[in-house]
């Protein structure tokens, strides 16, 4: 299983809601802080490898605010989007995760059992954990037959058991014999304040299933090379 951070948006939002609610905000500080955090930011939020020594010590004094104040007022850091692939991820896991899709605003795709296919597939968890009946079987040296006659009816040997031969090319149907094991790719959108109690529910010290707690830590670690401020002790306190 592999994450992939595509972005991090919003932080220019996030910092000028600082300024909003004791009324210090101006247009001239509403352009100041576009121009810096885009002379340090780029177009996805990463810092950039070489920057301005005055540009990069006035934006984390706003993030060492914006996280200080973002614990207790915790819309600020709803401003603040992480964009995110999965690759890989077993599908009994993106199920557990889905449990959180109202945090993501439902902001997530998955690979669909419906519109494709899958093969004999297992994510990289189950590598060698597991065998399906059909592996089983040609270990074994044990030759299935290609059709069966049940009740009068003809089934067809596919991927992991047989279907009725008028079911063969019906993706509806097929999916009902797929195992919760294969992998399922996913891309999602989360704010920091959500991501903070997903994280909660299921870094490694919870007791979600360990790929997902993977996919978690992995998420979190690449986050921390942006904002050295949100540790999993951060997301811990937030309450939400």
């Amino acid at each position: 299983m592999k994450i992939y951070l595509n972005s991090i948006t919003g932080v220019q939002d996030a910092i000028i809601s600082m300024f909003m609610s004791k009324r210090s905000w101006t247009p001239e500080l509403n352009e100041i802080i576009i121009t810096t955090c885009n002379r340090v930011f780029d177009r996805n939020g990463f810092w950039y490898e070489t920057v301005d020594a005055q540009d990069l010590s006035v934006v984390n004094n706003w993030l060492e605010k914006l996280f200080k104040f973002g614990r207790k007022h915790i819309t600020m850091l709803r401003y603040i989007d992480i964009s995110v692939t999965v690759e890989g991820l077993h599908r009994g896991a993106q199920d557990d995760f889905d449990s959180h899709a109202k945090r993501l605003d439902n902001r997530i795709i998955r690979s669909s059992t419906r519109l494709a296919r899958f093969e004999n597939e297992k994510s990289d968890y189950y590598q060698g954990k597991i065998l399906t009946t059909d592996e089983a079987c040609n270990y074994l040296n044990i030759d299935l037959p290609n059709s069966i006659i049940v009740n009068d009816k003809k089934y067809l040997k596919v991927i992991n058991g047989y279907v009725l031969e008028e079911n063969l090319n019906d993706k509806d149907i097929l999916r009902g014999l797929y195992m919760l094991s294969i992998p399922s790719n996913n891309i999602f959108k989360c704010n920091l304040t959500e991501w903070s109690h997903i994280v909660k529910e299921r870094d490694i010290n919870s007791n979600a299933n360990p790929e997902l707690k993977e996919m978690i830590e992995l998420t979190l670690a690449d986050i921390q090379k942006i904002f050295k401020q949100y540790t999993r002790e951060y997301c811990y306190s937030i309450v939400n």
